[in-house]
């Protein structure tokens, strides 16, 4: 049996104009890897596949890559999804 647990999932610039919310609550697993959080989130948000290349995600304010690393999230937990930023 899978335990799940409530996550806060906060969207900056690019990923919140593509999912149209600045935050939000999902249930996901509480371990699972860092590209099966990312599919969750797409899953709910089909449009931010368009910057799936190039996001980054931060878990408790850490910056995790997307792949196969594993996450142990807690109920509560604070995931962060950050586009790509343009410089100039």
């Amino acid at each position: 049996m899978t335990l799940h647990c409530s996550v806060s999932v906060l969207y900056f610039a690019r990923s919140a104009e593509l999912s149209g919310v600045r935050s939000e609550t999902l249930s996901v697993p509480q371990q699972l890897t860092s590209m099966q959080l990312w599919e969750k989130i797409v899953n709910k948000h089909p449009s931010l596949i368009a910057i799936r290349d190039h996001v980054l995600l931060a878990v408790r304010q850490e910056y995790i890559l997307l792949g196969d690393q594993i996450l142990f999230l807690q109920p509560g937990d604070e995931i962060a999804v950050i586009p790509p930023l343009s410089g100039g």
